[in-house]
């Protein structure tokens, strides 16, 4: 007696379905392409099929930014308090205490100098893993500190931003840095200082209300989120479906927001031609303290 199997199929399970080992692989959130993590580290973190730029923490930023092993840290003593007491589903202070202890991150920003292409820099790399990169005091004195450095030593300044906007943690004190980074922008340039602000996805808040778009120079990654309020914010206000590419940067730059968007792996290059320029027709000064 002869018997005939059935023939067996194993079901497909759903691409966005499928879980990738931690570690090994990535699937790119533009294009749903699949690639060793590797391969992307080795191309800074840019999908190669569709050009999607991850976002990166403050570490993998500097490592794609300023010359190799030229970078120091700065103002590494200024460190968030929690001088409310906040507490919401745990203290501030915990959160404080854990971002430090499992990230090595002592605030949503970090300062210091180095050189890009040999010119010397003071920047600026927020961290949207802390806290949504959150402005917080610690944050708008950090950034304070590193105009004035800039001042001192005769330096252009940078800052890569990254940002979910003020931190509700640090009440009223988080909304006044906005006008305390904007007050020290706008001394620093007074004094001659040359200031390039580079705009990365998210630049959300009051951190794009303030120091974020005051450059001399506004750059900004391919599509990245930049704006005031969310766009589901600004449709639920309006009543009124926005336009495509509403609040990414190659929309920002049509509309005379931004001054160029600059692919990740071209940002030295563009950023030392700037630098170069600007020296060239106007060289830095001495100039009295902030």
């Amino acid at each position: 007696m002869w018997f005939k199997k059935e023939n067996f199929k194993t079901p497909k399970q759903p691409a966005e379905d499928i879980k990738l080992p931690s570690g090994v692989w990535t699937k790119c959130p533009g294009c749903s392409q699949i690639m060793q993590n590797i391969e992307l580290e080795k191309n800074l973190f840019v999908c190669p099929n569709c050009s999607y730029h991850f976002r990166l923490d403050a570490g993998k930023r500097l490592l794609c930014t300023v010359d190799s092993n030229s970078f120091k840290e700065l103002f590494i003593d200024v460190q968030p308090t929690d001088f409310l007491s906040f507490k919401d589903t745990k203290p501030y202070s915990e959160r404080i205490d854990s971002l430090k202890q499992k990230k090595g991150l002592s605030e949503a920003i970090l300062t210091g100098y180095g050189t890009i292409k040999g010119f010397d820099v003071a920047i600026g790399f927020m961290d949207f893993s802390y806290m949504g990169g959150s402005m917080g005091c610690a944050v708008g004195e950090k950034l304070s500190r590193l105009a004035e450095y800039a001042v001192e030593k005769k330096i252009p300044l940078i800052t890569f931003s990254c940002s979910g906007g003020a931190r509700m943690q640090e009440g009223i004190m988080s909304l006044m840095q906005m006008a305390k980074t904007s007050a020290v922008i706008s001394k620093f340039q007074e004094s001659g200082g040359f200031y390039i602000s580079v705009m990365t996805d998210p630049t959300t808040g009051g951190t794009t209300a303030s120091f974020a778009s005051l450059g001399d120079i506004i750059l900004a990654e391919p599509g990245a989120l930049i704006g005031f309020a969310g766009p589901r914010v600004i449709m639920q206000t309006i009543r009124q479906d926005l336009p495509l590419g509403f609040q990414r940067s190659e929309f920002l730059l049509e509309h005379g927001f931004l001054d160029e968007v600059i692919p990740r792996k071209n940002i030295p290059d563009r950023l030392a031609q700037y630098i170069r320029l600007f020296i060239k027709k106007r060289p830095l000064h001495a100039a009295s303290a902030l």
